[in-house]
């Protein structure tokens, strides 16, 4: 399994000010850090970055010892991202959502349907299969994406909000499956502004007026 490593990065968009200042965290194998701070405070921005979507001003974004040069290059190290949008396609039923991930990234089309249904199971969504996205709630929506996220079995899991279309059982079961996918080797991170989900996770990173600051470390 695999290590991201944040160094000294600043990151923004274009040619404007950073959005985040000189911020270094590493996320090793096993371990679920919560990135938390106030809307616009660059959760997503710096979930981004980790995921090759944003490349740095300054510093660098490692897996293991490889600086992300752009998504794909993110995605052939295992970088899987589930983001705050949710990224579904609205024409695609949920399971056709999974397996198209799942086929994108080299699997079979058999590896394809089992994963798929696993993922599905986990979520609590068997049976809704073949339902098209536009017919599922906001919150089965978001299951959905934590499922493909899930199905893609990534070294590396960022997850931007995923729990803020749940109610209390279904988020209790999210934050309950990031800590399988830790257990069995990956490094998550969890963007929140939850803080019943950011206490559950190892350690907490606050980000604040452009600067990244340990409340657990």
């Amino acid at each position: 399994m695999r290590t991201l490593t944040v160094e000294d990065a600043s990151i923004g968009y274009g040619a404007g000010d950073p959005v985040l200042r000189d911020v270094s965290v590493t996320v090793r194998p096993g371990e679920i850090l919560a990135v938390t701070g106030p809307s616009g405070a660059g959760k997503t921005t710096l979930l981004a970055a980790m995921a090759g979507l944003l490349t740095p001003a300054a510093g660098k974004v490692l897996v293991d010892d490889a600086a992300l040069s752009d998504r794909d290059h993110a995605v052939s190290l295992g970088v899987v991202l589930i983001p705050q949008d949710n990224g579904l396609a609205a024409i695609l039923t949920a399971a056709e959502n999974i397996s198209v991930a799942v086929i994108a990234t080299g699997g079979t089309p058999a590896e394809a349907r089992r994963l798929t249904t696993e993922a599905l199971d986990r979520v609590g969504l068997t049976g809704h299969g073949d339902q098209l996205i536009e017919e599922l709630s906001g919150g089965q929506q978001q299951r959905t994406a934590i499922a493909r996220g899930l199905a893609l079995v990534g070294d590396v899991l960022l997850a931007d909000e995923v729990t803020s279309e749940l109610d209390a059982t279904n988020r209790q079961k999210v934050t309950d499956l990031l800590r399988s996918e830790a257990d069995r080797g990956a490094a998550v991170v969890l963007a929140t502004h939850d803080p019943e989900a950011a206490n559950l996770c190892d350690r907490e990173l606050h980000l604040l007026d452009g600067e990244a600051s340990w409340v657990r470390g």
